[in-house]
């Protein structure tokens, strides 16, 4: 049985989860594991983000541009290889590799998830 660490509803609340739009995508060749380096729009109020993730196994480059995703939006930036990832995507650990959270329709880049 996994461990789950409980978190107030106060903590959950400082998560801000918003969907955006890939419109770029490249190998991140500094990153120690094989990863992307992806460019992500938010629409206007935030702009867009650039993020690293490690999701070769399943995506390819072309996959991934025009796929709207679910980010957080407010953690520490931090680099991975030389790529200041400022959003983390979500995704589910799954045995094929990581697979990413997407809306089930188009919504408007910026969108929170609640």
């Amino acid at each position: 049985m996994v461990d789950i660490k409980e978190i107030g509803i106060a903590d959950f609340d400082k998560v801000d989860v918003r969907i955006g739009t890939i419109i770029s995508a490249k190998p991140n060749k500094r990153s120690k594991n094989p990863s992307y380096v992806l460019q992500i729009d938010f629409g206007e109020e935030l702009g867009v983000k650039n993020s690293s993730a490690q999701i070769t196994d399943v995506y390819t480059e072309e996959d991934l541009i025009g796929k709207q995703v679910a980010c957080c939006v407010n953690l520490k930036p931090m680099y991975i290889g030389s790529v200041k990832s400022e959003v983390r995507i979500l995704g589910s650990e799954s045995e094929q590799g990581i697979v990413l959270l997407v809306p089930e329709f188009a919504v408007k880049n910026g969108d929170k998830v609640s």
